[in-house]
């Protein structure tokens, strides 16, 4: 994005993410002032963290994570109504959106090494899918090549 970012982290210690959000923004900050000749802060505002609860809470932000790039296509914005008039287009242009782990989900190497891909021990072409299946659109208008990917 290009004023913030999105991660959907799990805790494996005791306030494990807030010191790796810290180390993140501080580090970043660091290199970022160091490279353009500058100092202060970078971020304005408190990180902000959201528990996830349930696993229907969970897809939700898993699409708003996902699908938040297409607010930068043209006639993208339409994702956030749950109406994604063109999915072939959203699907191409959220392809190559280097700065998202879409790609990895889909089956297309990325960050595969920051990740875990198994939502559910669904396959990929499951995953390729998934942007289709949440604009409405029925399964057999896909492209064929995206089925066969």
């Amino acid at each position: 994005m290009k004023n913030h970012y999105h991660l959907l982290l799990s805790e494996r210690v005791e306030n494990g993410i807030s010191l790796f959000i810290r180390k993140l923004n501080i580090g970043y900050a660091k290199y970022f002032n160091k490279r353009y000749d500058r100092s202060g802060y970078l971020f304005q505002g408190r990180t902000k963290k959201i528990r996830i609860n349930s696993d229907a809470y969970f897809l939700h932000i898993l699409n708003y994570v996902h699908f938040n790039p297409l607010d930068h296509m043209p006639g993208g914005k339409e994702w956030r109504m749950r109406s994604i008039k063109n999915p072939a287009q959203a699907h191409a242009y959220l392809l190559k959106y280097r700065w998202s782990s879409y790609c990895d989900y889909c089956g297309e190497r990325n960050f595969p090494s920051l990740i875990t891909k198994d939502l559910f021990g669904e396959p990929p072409a499951k995953f390729k899918r998934h942007i289709f299946e949440y604009s409405g659109t029925n399964q057999d208008d896909l492209p064929i090549q995206l089925l066969l990917e």
